[in-house]
């Protein structure tokens, strides 16, 4: 893209606020700086308050999984023109090895927390407006990940369901689902059972390269995709 798209591209976005959830590390702190990068305004809601040299930027510190003090927070927002759910968590076991506690967090923080963000944001977003959730390419099935997986494929068939619902409005909902992207999670010594394969194209998915798709989506050229699974593996999925 040359930078006279790019500031082409900022001058559209100038007027539009964006929450951005899991902002404070990885996939979502790269969404938030893609999106600021492009002219958004960004409010970041994270269990960490996170420090941006930018105006255009607000942290909310929240626990996400904390359904009513999530609630109280999102009340406080205005009118928004995107959402994007970012956060999140891997803890994996095989079967005859899995925690309760373990399915319950992933789900609350994955499934439930977009629950309540989309259900209370919606009615704020314009025509037009945008929701993306950050899923995963396992969603369809991986040894090992059982707990993990479900949540993800909860995702996707949420936002098919939210996108059928809001068409109406023009406001679309979509799933970014990458492999396995260098982020704090790779590391997570939660999934030691089950390490990370790099995909046939010999690394590891940036975070950059997922806030890249996600901005697309939230662009002006992506207005009539809606309901749809994007895929960003790197050949894992093949």
């Amino acid at each position: 893209m040359t930078s006279f798209e790019r500031n082409d591209d900022a001058a559209a976005s100038a007027s539009k606020t964006a929450v951005v959830t899991g902002a404070s590390s990885g996939i979502g702190r790269a969404i938030v700086s893609r999106l600021l990068a492009d002219g958004w305004k960004v409010i970041g809601l994270s269990r960490s308050l996170v420090v941006e040299d930018s105006q255009n930027f607000r942290s909310i510190q929240v626990d996400l999984s904390d359904f009513d003090q999530l609630t109280q927070e999102l009340a406080g927002i205005g009118e928004v023109d995107a959402i994007v759910h970012a956060a999140g968590f891997m803890r994996t076991a095989p079967v005859g090895e899995l925690k309760s506690e373990d399915g319950a967090a992933m789900w609350a923080l994955h499934v439930g927390a977009a629950e309540v963000l989309v259900n209370q944001l919606a009615a704020k977003l314009p025509a037009g407006g945008r929701i993306v959730l950050i899923g995963s390419r396992t969603a369809t099935g991986a040894a090992g990940r059982s707990q993990y997986v479900a949540t993800k494929a909860a995702m996707v068939g949420m936002a098919r369901s939210w996108a059928a619902e809001l068409v109406g409005r023009q406001i679309t909902v979509n799933v970014v689902a990458p492999g396995a992207t260098e982020t704090p999670m790779l590391l997570d010594s939660n999934r030691v059972g089950t390490p990370p394969k790099k995909p046939p194209i010999g690394r590891f998915i940036r975070p950059d390269e997922v806030a890249g798709v996600t901005a697309f989506l939230l662009g002006p050229d992506a207005g009539a995709i809606t309901g749809q699974q994007i895929v960003v593996c790197g050949g894992g999925s093949l």
